[in-house]
């Protein structure tokens, strides 16, 4: 769980702040980190619920979504059909756009290393650098040949994070040369960057499907709470401190601030490269099993399967190479990513699902509560998606 949620959105946070202040800030990511986890919570309980009730040992993410209209009330079913699909589409959109980020982040810290030694070129020159590396190694086929890269990867993140609160936590400034509030034209890409850093919506269900005492993974003292908790408390500390540190000139990550005539940097930003490299395949990996499960059925009278597999790799990777070179800012794609997918399938899907799965369950001022409730999460995602989608495409 932790895993999942600790990654280069760890590293936006104090460009987050940036846009928020450090007081706003704050509290803002205490709340999110709050909302997000009880989001998650509400996605479980009515996964047991829909489970006992369609009989079944367990549902994907986008079968809840379309088991929940089922179940739901009558005027409401004829939305099933499409739960799934709409479900699924937003995974896909929210695993590409990921993928598009970690090829900006890989491109954008070479280039920085790169440019102390051969000048000054543009961040889309790297990325054409790294193109074919990347498509070598979403060709792989097996999940298990990936371990030894993820393992790898984890080793080098975890000790490049130590060497960036190294220099984060060095020499802070005082509190009194940062803003508390930001303007309000920020806070939008404040809520698109720490939605994007915290949530981690799409690995709850294999996560909890996989336990072999499912049920402790919701409980008070269970996976969730002990994993959630830390993680709000070190991404507000990570966030205020880096902001403190280095204050307006806050970059989309907090690696490309490290100096870069310093050796001891500059390997940070080579081992960060890295292991986003490693997990560039992972993500697509997910984003290529969502695709096929779609397409392989067309393809049941077809010898030739390898092929369509390839092709459909590969053209994962040449669309997310295409959008990262048209969108080469961090920042704004973290933050749209946020938005546009996470403030959807984090806040706004889990709420229409507990209301569609207990409707009939509630009677009176309960059920007025409980649908004020849920309708106020669904208005907060909807202003979070426009106001972040459009504040993101207009800068």
């Amino acid at each position: 769980m932790m895993k999942a949620s600790l990654g280069t959105g760890i590293l936006a946070m104090p460009n987050a702040f940036q846009h928020s202040g450090y007081l706003v800030g704050t509290v803002g990511t205490l709340l999110i980190g709050f909302l997000c986890t009880y989001s998650m919570h509400m996605l479980v309980k009515c996964h047991y619920e829909l489970c006992r009730r369609k009989k079944v040992p367990s549902l994907s993410y986008p079968g809840i979504a379309e088991a929940a209209f089922e179940e739901g009330p009558e005027r409401t079913r004829w939305l099933a059909p499409i739960a799934q699909p709409i479900s699924n589409a937003f995974l896909i959109v929210y695993q590409i756009g990921t993928s598009c980020i970690y090829i900006v982040f890989i491109a954008s810290n070479i280039k920085a290393v790169c440019d102390m030694y051969v000048g000054d070129h543009t961040v889309q020159t790297y990325m054409c650098y790294i193109f074919i590396p990347l498509v070598l190694i979403c060709w792989v086929r097996n999940l298990k040949l990936l371990a030894p890269f993820s393992t790898l990867a984890n080793i080098v993140t975890i000790l490049s994070f130590v060497i960036t609160f190294y220099y984060v936590f060095s020499d802070v400034p005082s509190i009194e040369e940062r803003h508390a509030v930001g303007e309000i034209k920020g806070l939008p890409l404040f809520f698109g960057t720490v939605l994007f850093a915290m949530e981690a919506i799409g690995v709850i269900m294999p996560l909890e499907n996989e336990m072999k005492k499912p049920k402790k993974f919701s409980s008070t003292l269970g996976v969730l709470n002990s994993s959630m908790i830390p993680i709000t408390i070190m991404y507000a500390l990570v966030g205020f401190f880096g902001y403190i540190k280095y204050g307006e000139g806050t970059r989309g990550s907090i690696t490309l601030n490290l100096p870069n005539d310093e050796k001891l940097a500059q390997s940070v930003k080579i081992m960060l490269a890295v292991a986003m490299y490693a997990t560039y395949a992972l993500s697509q990996y997910v984003a290529f099993d969502l695709i096929w499960t779609i397409v392989e059925p067309k393809l049941e009278k077809t010898k030739n399967k390898m092929t369509y597999e390839y092709t459909i790799r590969t053209g994962i990777v040449i669309v997310t190479f295409i959008l990262a070179a048209a969108i080469p800012n961090l920042e704004l794609f973290i933050s749209l990513i946020g938005a546009l997918c996470l403030a959807t399938m984090g806040i706004a899907l889990p709420a229409i699902i507990q209301m569609l799965t207990f409707w009939d369950s509630m009677y009176g001022m309960q059920k007025v509560i409980f649908v004020l409730k849920n309708l106020c999460m669904i208005l907060i995602a909807i202003m979070g998606f426009v106001i972040g989608v459009t504040t993101s495409v207009k800068i």
